[in-house]
């Protein structure tokens, strides 16, 4: 979780803190406050390996479950151990003595910190359960454990806030990026649709002046020609990139002696770079060019293919009546034209 403050730094600083306790705990036993100083040892020894463990810089942002179950079992473990070396009638108090209850909330914070608020909260419950009834209910301010409760609560609130924060950030984050790919694909798309706008407006312009001039009243040979216009208009939706200044040339070449032909571009060549692509078409519009087929289907491949292209040349034999009819005839049709154009050379 970034929160603008190296990690490093919010570990030294809770380690600091959290090594104070311990320094409260070894000046006790030298005050002699505590009846044996074996119990509080083990206490700090406990204290010391969960803290360590807690702040290390393995294992993920939030606290792997093993390690909150120890936190806890330690939590319970350190009233235990050391309040039974104290008296809760002391005479001026234990002092600082109980620097486990300090010790129990610094442990439940960086766990609550965590993100394991589950455990922080059963954590201090039970030093407040211990407490009452160690010390009374009085204890519970005497000995500062509503300060510890009070730790884990802010802990909480900001953890769980960071946490909705960074989910915020990464929504909006992706928010973004939705919005720049979908701006992106709309320009795509206004490029591509003023491409082909221009395009057909200079093929079809002088036929277009041609109709205006002559009042629609067109030979049979204009007639024949807005046909092919036709066709080369459709070549540009369906074409795409099967398409360039060769290919458009000799398409209409083809049709003009006659010819069918069929561009079918699939999105199988969108991955070619431009001097791969023109490569690509120079050989089809060389294709287009040696052959006198009455009709030519050209289809782009889907990507993963070595072939980029496959041209199919067909001649008309016979009296072409089953072709007429819808129906296909091994003695109407025959190849007169196979290609396939490799997407790299060699």
């Amino acid at each position: 979780m970034n929160i603008g403050v190296p990690r490093y730094v919010i570990v030294a600083m809770a380690a600091l803190f959290s090594a104070y306790h311990l320094v409260l705990a070894v000046y006790s036993m030298t005050q002699g406050i505590p009846a044996s100083d074996g119990p509080i040892i083990a206490a700090m020894a406990l204290y010391l390996v969960a803290t360590v463990l807690s702040l290390g810089p393995w294992g993920p942002a939030r606290m792997p479950p093993w390690l909150a179950a120890f936190n806890l079992a330690v939590v319970v473990a350190l009233p235990l151990l050391v309040t039974h070396e104290l008296d809760p009638n002391r005479e001026g108090g234990n002092g600082y003595a109980t620097w486990y209850v300090a010790a129990v909330g610094t442990l439940m914070t960086i766990t609550s910190t965590r993100r394991r608020y589950a455990v922080a909260w059963t954590g201090v419950s039970f030093l407040v359960l211990q407490t009452v009834l160690w010390a009374g209910v009085g204890g519970i301010v005497s000995i500062g454990v509503i300060g510890s409760v009070s730790w884990v609560a802010v802990a909480h609130i900001l953890s769980s806030g960071m946490a909705k924060a960074s989910r915020d950030a990464q929504r909006f984050a992706l928010a973004e990026r939705e919005a720049t790919d979908w701006q992106a694909a709309q320009e795509a798309h206004i490029f591509e649709r003023q491409f082909r706008l221009n395009q057909t407006s200079a093929m079809a312009l002088v036929m277009l002046r041609t109709i205006q001039r002559s009042n629609g009243n067109l030979t049979d040979e204009e007639r024949l020609e807005c046909l092919h216009l036709e066709g080369a208009i459709r070549d540009e939706i369906r074409g795409r990139k099967l398409l360039n200044d060769a290919v458009r040339a000799q398409v209409m070449a083809a049709r003009r002696r006659g010819a069918t032909v069929t561009l079918l571009d699939e999105g199988g060549i969108d991955d070619l770079s431009d001097e791969e692509l023109d490569r690509v078409l120079n050989r089809l519009a060389s294709a287009l060019e040696s052959t006198d087929a009455d009709k030519v289907i050209a289809r782009t491949v889907p990507e993963g293919s070595d072939t980029a292209i496959t041209v199919v040349g067909l001649r008309t034999v016979g009296d072409g009546s089953a072709s007429a009819l819808g129906q296909e005839s091994l003695e109407d049709d025959e190849v007169d034209l196979w290609l396939e154009i490799k997407r790299t050379v060699g």
